[in-house]
């Protein structure tokens, strides 16, 4: 018997046009389907975020004028020739190609998957498991960005879009990576890291101090290193539930931890419990 995520999978291979979707079933058995990003709404994202870049540049090169205009590159701009003179253009080169290549890797890493040409447009890069990228990934897929760019325009990194189901340029492919439109159902982040704190507040019994030491300790022992990973698992993709199934997910688990630990499920906020549960297990291992 197959389930609805190997379903929709061969529907779409069946398919003769190419898939806009993109579907994962996670461990919570939960699927969840993201809609790849096209050719023309990661140009436009691109676009923008090389004007971000070109305004940096045009101040760097204002800068220079300047420093020109006051001698002080007098003597390395009479002389490019000499030794001086290459090192110098060397170094500029490098830091320039620092910036672009730190501007793409940084914010993509630290910054939920977004450049601001991205974020405007709704966009974001994850995993082709659903989780969010690492700065390891987002350092290779943009390493191949100088590839994707031959010979101009993206050319090399549009024809392998083309080419493939999920529109991934070489960048992608090698780092594993999917550019998505945000979900529609998704609650904003903001209110997402809020709503946890805000329900706690009207939380009674344990729930209502906060994360620490909700359950007899002799009960947490009872809970398996394998439990703190899947707790961390739904952790590291609750962002990407919606609000309704987050809070299900949560319960459930909840649920299934308490009943083995032997102790009745608490009142209030299930995430809160869920914290609580990974806290005391980090703090029983020492970090």
């Amino acid at each position: 018997m197959m389930s609805g995520f190997e379903q929709r999978k061969l529907r779409d291979e069946a398919s003769s046009l190419p898939t806009e979707s993109h579907y994962i079933e996670t461990p919570e058995q939960v699927d969840l389907q993201y809609s790849v990003a096209g050719v023309g709404s990661r140009f436009l994202a691109a676009l923008l975020d090389v004007l971000v870049l070109a305004a940096f540049f045009f101040v760097e090169l204002i800068g220079l004028v300047l420093l020109a205009s006051a001698g002080t590159l007098a003597a390395v701009g009479s002389g490019l020739a000499s030794v001086a003179g290459k090192w110098f253009v060397a170094l500029l080169i490098f830091a320039n190609f620092c910036v672009v290549w730190g501007y793409f890797t940084l914010f993509e890493a630290y910054w939920h998957g977004q450049t601001p040409g991205k974020r405007v447009m709704k966009l974001r890069v994850m995993k082709d498991s659903g989780r969010q990228i690492t700065l390891f990934e987002s350092l290779a897929r943009n390493l191949l960005r100088v590839v994707d760019l031959l010979p101009s325009f993206y050319l090399v990194g549009v024809v392998t879009m083309l080419c493939n189901r999920q529109n991934q340029r070489l960048g992608d492919l090698a780092a594993g990576t999917l550019v998505v439109h945000e979900r529609l159902d998704e609650p904003s982040l903001l209110y997402l890291r809020c709503a946890p704190a805000l329900v706690s507040m009207q939380a009674t019994g344990p729930l209502a101090q906060g994360v620490g030491a909700m359950f007899p300790a002799d009960a947490v022992v009872r809970l398996r290193e394998q439990d703190l990973d899947i707790m961390e698992t739904f952790f590291a993709r609750m962002l990407d539930l919606p609000l309704e199934t987050r809070v299900a997910v949560a319960r459930q688990m909840v649920a299934q931890m308490c009943a083995r630990m032997g102790v009745a499920v608490p009142e209030g906020n299930p995430e809160r419990a869920l914290e609580g549960m990974a806290h005391q297990m980090r703090s029983r291992g020492g970090g």
